[in-house]
């Protein structure tokens, strides 16, 4: 194993990409792209902690929503890092780095109902929603189309999840809420 340490691009630096956009334009669309990034993998650990402390009479569809959910957020992820490099960046990718950059927040280690956490859950993701329809029209204004179409085809699939949320705090279950004496 070679302990010789030669780094081929610095963190938070663009090299000249094949894709004929320059550099300062890369810049801003890759840090917009590595904000994204660390949303996506705060909203993947939110919804994994999800699926394994879910509890209760509707566990397992929430169990299993959670696990689509979040192997949803590693897919937007993974293309999220690949267009990131493509510009010529360095996708963002330790956890600390990730949740300094992330303009979203981490529920915490705390386990709470199952109400609560698919808020918490809502919430996040219209924040996440708000910040990529942000960063497509900032791709569209520098000329950077295909990002713009690589954030909307993943922002389609987030959309969907969140409707899928929105649908799980809804008042009617068929549940029956035990009665007080």
């Amino acid at each position: 194993m070679s302990t010789q340490k030669t780094v081929r691009q610095p963190a938070d630096s663009i090299v000249e990409n094949s894709l004929r956009l320059d550099t300062d334009r890369s810049e801003q669309i890759v840090d917009a792209l590595n904000t994204e990034l660390a949303n996506t993998y705060v909203l993947y650990h939110q919804l994994k902690k999800h699926h394994w402390v879910v509890e209760g009479a509707e566990f397992l569809p929430i169990h299993e929503f959670t696990e689509e959910a979040y192997e949803h957020a590693e897919e937007g992820a993974d293309l999220i890092a690949e267009r990131a490099q493509a510009l010529g960046g360095v996708p963002v990718s330790g956890p600390a780095e990730q949740a300094d950059r992330a303009t979203v927040s981490f529920e915490g280690e705390d386990v709470y109902d199952v109400r609560t956490m698919l808020e918490n859950d809502l919430e996040m993701y219209g924040h996440i929603i708000e910040s990529m329809r942000d960063s497509i029209e900032l791709a569209e204004n520098l000329g950077d189309f295909a990002t713009g179409e690589i954030l909307r085809e993943i922002l389609v699939t987030v959309e969907e999840d969140t409707h899928h949320v929105e649908h799980y705090l809804e008042d009617d279950t068929l549940v029956l809420e035990e009665a007080t004496h």
